[in-house]
């Protein structure tokens, strides 16, 4: 091989191209459904990207006559028929034959696809100048074994003959023996193929079935966190059966957002179960934990911006706020259930495409109002009750602002590490701690729904955190007072000189027996 021929990580990274400009295709779980796909052009080939997860690796089984048959991880191609336009096949000679290729690789063999001449451009197909160099025939991929393992990447080809309309790649079933993160591409050089359209279909397993590397750690996760539910709800329920007398209206909205949280958790269990099982994804499970998730964020929300108001603690009603509350809360869940209906309905990959950010920030937005609206309305509220010396409730509402205070500022860091997770991990290297990011949502957000159980819990002394009349009037006297500028008093000797003087008499009789009562004390 020629010493200008350069395949180094000098030259732009080909699959970095591949990962930010392709869609990621429809896919039913980890069967990626190719139905009627074409063909991108980009530089000197045309590529269709055909899946890229993370799989890990078992040890082939002897006695098995397959990979399928042993249960170990494999890439299977199906069905896989290349369409070419009519056109392109009419005016094709009798001795033409056209290829298209199929690479299979893992992401650390990235640099072995592709080349450049002369240190030039990288190229995809091998172009004159490469040939002349004698490292590959023209109009053909380029690639170069892997140095960990020499039967890498895996290539196989489909062929048009004369004027064939219709190829088929062969049926195959490729072993995975090495942990990583696999990509599929489908590829031509020959510009004659250009409207090619490609159907059917891969499948991709783990050892332990059919669930993206990525995502398989999670099933375990939601299983551990659904038991936490329970002993969680468990706890409660028993607080609330107790006690059920002196239950508020705020802990009627906590019991809801428990027990949406039971059925979100289970139901997320069971969608990554069956998922696992059949490698199709049950859309209907997948549907309704995602609304209950979406819907108990929502309530889960709101309800810590009421606490925050005070209401049905210090305040009855909302006043002019409560439309206000129902139209953020309305926004929220409508953004937010697009938003994880588009991730956890769409095609399954570990690619995730940009236009996720459309959907993200509203959403982000969202929640940084709710953040500023809860901490005002904390400040205010702390200020009355200060004010006002009610003690119980103020220490109550101290431990809240300062639990919301803590989880603040764990999700801003947290926020921050996953940007630089993902913005570090260009080629999902790491899918292997993937899973941690949504997992530790959970964690935080359950962890948030504990303390305020502890904090609010039903007991015979709940009443003293109810809204109370008499508390109201005080508020209410508070704030009006607060409006008017007071004057100046009177004088005794002012008041003493308007009296009469048998008014005058009377106070002075009336003051010094006050006097000699509070001698005698």
């Amino acid at each position: 091989m020629s010493k200008n021929f350069n395949l180094s990580s000098s030259s732009p990274p080909l699959l970095l191209i591949f990962f930010v400009l392709f869609v990621v295709h429809p896919a039913e779980a980890s069967v990626h459904d190719y139905k009627g796909e074409k063909f991108m052009s980009k530089g000197n080939a045309f590529v269709l990207h055909g899946g890229s997860e993370g799989l890990y690796s078992s040890l082939p089984n002897p006695n098995a006559s397959s990979a399928a048959a042993s249960g170990d991880s494999f890439i299977r191609f199906e069905k896989i028929t290349l369409q070419r336009p009519e056109e392109a096949a009419a005016s094709s000679k009798e001795t033409d034959s056209v290829k298209v290729q199929a690479i299979v690789f893992e992401v650390e063999d990235r640099e072995t696809v592709g080349g450049s001449a002369y240190g030039g451009q990288k190229a995809i197909c091998c172009t004159a100048d490469l040939a002349k160099l004698g490292v590959c025939t023209q109009g053909n991929l380029i690639y170069r074994p892997s140095a960990q393992n020499p039967d890498w990447p895996q290539i196989f080809s489909a062929y048009f003959t004369g004027k064939d309309v219709v190829a088929t790649l062969p049926s195959k079933t490729i072993s995975i023996t090495k942990t990583g993160m696999y990509n599929v591409y489908f590829i031509f050089c020959d510009p004659a193929l250009k409207g090619l359209v490609i159907e059917g279909k891969t499948v991709w397993k783990n050892p332990s079935g059919y669930l993206p590397g990525r995502m398989a750690p999670l099933m375990n996760f939601y299983g551990l966190i659904s038991l936490a539910f329970v002993i969680l709800g468990i706890f409660w329920f028993s607080q609330y059966a107790r006690f059920w007398r002196e239950v508020l209206p705020l802990q009627n909205c906590i019991t809801a957002v428990i027990a949406l949280g039971m059925f979100e958790m289970a139901l997320w269990y069971l969608e990554y179960a069956e998922f696992n099982k059949t490698g199709v994804r049950p859309m209907g499970i997948t549907f309704w934990a995602v609304t209950f998730g979406t819907i108990k964020r929502t309530i889960a929300r709101l309800i810590i911006l009421l606490v925050s108001m005070g209401y049905g603690v210090v305040r009855p009603t909302l006043g002019g706020l409560s439309s206000k509350v129902k139209m953020l809360g309305a926004t929220f869940f409508l953004a937010s259930e697009v938003l994880e209906s588009v991730e956890n309905l769409g095609a399954v990959s570990d690619l995730s495409g940009n236009a996720r950010l459309f959907l993200v920030l509203p959403v982000a937005m969202l929640d940084a109002f709710f953040i500023l609206w809860i901490f005002t309305s904390l400040s205010k509220t702390l200020e009355k009750l200060q004010a006002r010396r009610l003690m119980a409730k103020l220490d109550i509402y101290r431990k809240f602002t300062n639990t919301l205070a803590v989880t603040v500022i764990v999700s801003v860091g947290w926020i921050g590490y996953e940007l630089y997770f993902k913005s570090t991990d260009v080629y999902n290297e790491r899918w292997q701690r993937a899973w941690i990011i949504p997992a530790f949502w959970q964690v935080l957000t359950f962890s948030l729904l504990c303390v305020i159980c502890i904090l609010w819990a039903p007991s015979q002394n709940s009443m003293r955190y109810a809204y109370s009349a008499d508390a109201s009037e005080e508020f209410d006297r508070e704030e009006t007072f607060s409006l008017i500028k007071p004057g100046p008093f009177p004088s005794k000797d002012s008041q003493t000189a308007s009296l009469s003087p048998e008014n005058k008499a009377a106070l002075k009789v009336s003051n010094n027996g006050d006097i000699e009562e509070d001698k005698r004390e």
